[in-house]
Formats: structure tokens, sequence, C-alpha cells
């Protein structure tokens, strides 16, 4: 039976504009982002297989190139469409932080730095550069490393941050492990990062490890 067949309440866009996108499941979710089906499937059906060939709406959200369009029902075009939609939602939580406070808004900024960080294979650190009144001047990945280990130099950080007028800065970096627990190295850099910016005024005001689904906070520790 076709979805247009089905009874109004159930058709995923009729029940997101009725009841709002929260009360969709995942598979109703992609189902109206591929609009339609194939032979002998609804786009609910193919969602559904799709969520569990790929092991979830994760998994498939981060899947590279090669392996997306590989799957039955997806393609070039689906995965441009995507990328515009996860790309939309960076920038939309940039935006959002860079209008107001970023230690009002802790939730939003760690949503904003795990959507930019959790699904890179390699470790990455970056640097959300704050104003005076702690709002968001821009946000810069600053190194790249192997699966472990990110070579993060100081005076390079001193100098990014000068450049970019920043008054203060929040550190963040992934653990591809997908565990957050910051190891002494991180303490260790953070330690001389933060010893360093004190030199021109320049106050770290967190560090955040971001693993699979959860973030940890150096400031919460006590650790700044």
């Amino acid at each position: 039976m076709a979805i247009t067949d089905w009874p109004a309440a159930e058709r995923p866009r009729e029940k997101l504009l009725a009841r709002g996108a929260h009360a969709l499941s995942d598979a109703e979710l992609l189902a109206i982002f591929l609009r339609t089906g194939v032979t002998g499937k609804t786009a609910v059906d193919l969602a559904r297989e799709l969520l569990e060939n790929f092991g979830g709406l994760r998994p498939l959200l981060e899947a590279d190139s090669k392996h997306f369009c590989a799957a039955h029902g997806l393609g070039s075009a689906k995965y441009a469409q995507l990328q515009a939609v996860l790309e939309m939602a960076r920038r939309h939580l940039q935006e959002t932080l860079q209008r107001g406070d970023a230690l009002t808004s802790p939730d939003l900024t760690r949503r904003y730095l795990r959507l930019q960080l959790q699904h890179e294979i390699r470790e990455v650190f970056a640097v959300l550069y704050l104003d005076n009144q702690h709002r968001v001047l821009a946000y810069e990945a600053i190194a790249h490393g192997t699966i472990d280990t990110a070579a993060v130099y100081p005076r390079e950080v001193l100098q990014r941050c000068l450049q970019k007028r920043a008054a203060a800065v929040i550190f963040a970096h992934n653990h591809p492990s997908g565990i957050a627990e910051p190891s002494q190295s991180d303490r260790r850099l953070t330690e001389r990062l933060r010893d360093a910016l004190a030199l021109v005024d320049i106050r770290v005001l967190d560090h955040i490890v971001v693993g699979d689904g959860t973030c940890t906070s150096f400031a919460e520790r006590g650790w700044l």
C-alpha cells in the first residue's frame, strides 16, 4: 500500500505538520528526507531497511560517500542533499551561539561542538574564539592528528587568538575511541595553553572533550 493510501495521521509528512518533528520515529524522519521509496517498498519501508543495514541513524548520517551511495535507494544526489542539511544544522547552531553568551548556553555549545567533532575518525583540536562578552567570534579546527593524538603548539594557538582578537577561548577535541575521559596529556596541554594565553590576558574558559554522544568539561571538573 502506498503511503498516500495511509490514514492522514499515519503519513510522516502530515504527522510532522500536525504534531511536530519530535513526534516522528527515525524511520519516519528519514522517509521524509528520501521522499520516495523503491519498487515494492514505500519510503518508510526503505528507511527502516537502511537504518537496519547501517546500524542506526547516526552511522547512516556519518557514512562516507562511497558507502552511502552504494546503498539501494540512495545515491550521489541524496548524499549531496544530506551533507547540505548537516552543514545547515552546524551553521544554525553557530549563528545561535554568536547571538548570545556561550557560557550561558552550555548545552548549545556542547551540541555545536559534538556536531562538529564526533564524526571525525582522527583526533581534531578546535577552538571557539570569544569576544569580551563571551559571544562566539569564530570556530576553527587548528590541528588534525592520527587516531589518538593531534599536534597542538601553544605559540600557534596564541597567534591565532591574537589574529581573531579573542578575549577568551573554549578548546575542544574529540576522542575517536568514543570515550570522553580526558587523558593526562590532555590536561598537561590545557595547562600549557592556559599559561601561554594568560600572558596576553586571554582566558581559557573551558576545554570540552567530545566522545561518542557524550562530552566532558574541564571547567566542570574544576581543572581550570
